[in-house]
């Protein structure tokens, strides 16, 4: 028995739904949405390091990508966590304008990618429907999925980060279930809220190791050292 290949598996009504939006509006941005429980630590620290990360590597967080983030049981209005912000200023990512979100039926029906901390949260997401199963993954298990991916049969850039990032989302759906974690706890991102700084310091390192071959793989630019 042999893996299924990348994007096989993707009816017509499926591609219409990547050109359009639920609104029936042209589709010309890839929205990624992380999502935590109260959107103050550990979702705020993705989503501002995965913009952090783009605009490295391609000089501009733009070309229709766009990156959000919300909480299952989300702080609506609140700030990030000051631990968060620390850690997000070491590595000179931009922490300003961060409001806290709660996770909303319209966030999950918009998101083209939904990567959470953990499996339960991923489980609360997929709970919600919207047909969010095929683009909802841990952060950690999408990683493990992408570092299986071979960057040659993605789309070129020239063809834009969205083409890219589509073409991603449906190899790593693809993969899904032959390529299992080794342990349960391997696909979560535990929760600093509460913890001293070295604490918050080691889940963005853990955050950081997980988006670095994610981005890389979205923008076809490997780390800059």
């Amino acid at each position: 028995m042999t893996a299924p290949e990348a994007g096989r598996g993707i009816g017509n009504g499926d591609r219409e739904a990547e050109r359009t939006t639920t609104f029936g509006f042209p589709r010309d941005s890839f929205r990624i949405l992380h999502v935590s429980t109260g959107n103050v630590c550990r979702s705020p620290i993705t989503e501002r390091l995965t913009r952090h990360f783009v605009a490295e590597r391609l000089g501009v967080l733009g070309g229709g990508l766009i990156v959000e983030s919300a909480g299952t049981w989300g702080h609506e209005g609140a700030p990030m966590e000051a631990n968060a912000e620390a850690v997000l200023a070491e590595f000179g990512a931009d922490t300003s304008g961060f409001v806290g979100r709660e996770l909303l039926d319209e966030h999950v029906i918009m998101a083209d990618l939904v990567l959470t901390a953990t499996r339960d949260h991923r489980a609360q997401v997929i709970s919600m429907g919207h047909s969010a199963g095929l683009r909802t993954f841990t952060l950690k298990e999408f990683t493990r999925l992408v570092r299986a991916i071979d960057p040659a049969t993605l789309p070129p850039l020239e063809d834009g980060v969205v083409a890219r990032a589509r073409a991603l989302v449906r190899a790593a759906a693809a993969l899904r279930g032959w390529l299992l974690a080794p342990t349960a706890e391997a696909d979560e991102v535990f929760d600093p809220y509460g913890a001293p700084l070295p604490f918050f310091r080691s889940i963005g390192d853990e955050i950081h190791e997980a988006l670095d071959p994610v981005v890389t793989a979205l923008t076809g630019v490997p780390t800059r050292m």
